[in-house]
């Protein structure tokens, strides 16, 4: 069982930087794919960025060269630092835990089994 708090999340104008955290219970965290989801009001849920266990990222296109992903696997945690913040990033961002990979990082949210309960994210124009 593994279990995601997130973290970090408020209210910032545009252009503003946040950075989100994930903390994860459960000795075999390093060996899991990690994932950052978003969903903002009456919009599906979609995938912002993933990361492997040994560190390799993956972006959304929407937030390629302003978001960072990455991970402590010694302090289990995540992190995702966002830069360049736009209104249309407004969204509720969750964490994710896909136990069943710890290379390949899926976009889908059905591919991950564990999820946290998610922190608002609110950029102002």
């Amino acid at each position: 069982q593994v279990q995601l708090v997130e973290s970090g999340g408020g209210l910032v104008q545009a252009g503003g930087s946040l950075r989100l955290s994930c903390a994860a219970s459960g000795r075999t965290f390093g060996h899991y794919v990690m994932g950052w989801f978003r969903q903002a009001r009456q919009k599906e849920r979609e995938f912002v960025a993933g990361i492997s266990w040994s560190g390799t990222p993956y972006y959304a296109d929407s937030v390629k060269g302003r978001f960072t992903i990455s991970r402590d696997n010694a302090k289990n945690a995540m992190y995702l630092q966002m830069n360049s913040l736009k209104p249309e990033d407004s969204a509720v961002y969750y964490c994710a835990a896909d136990s069943d990979n710890t290379i390949v990082v899926h976009t889908a949210q059905r591919m991950y089994e564990y999820w946290g309960q998610g922190t608002q994210v609110t950029v102002s124009s």
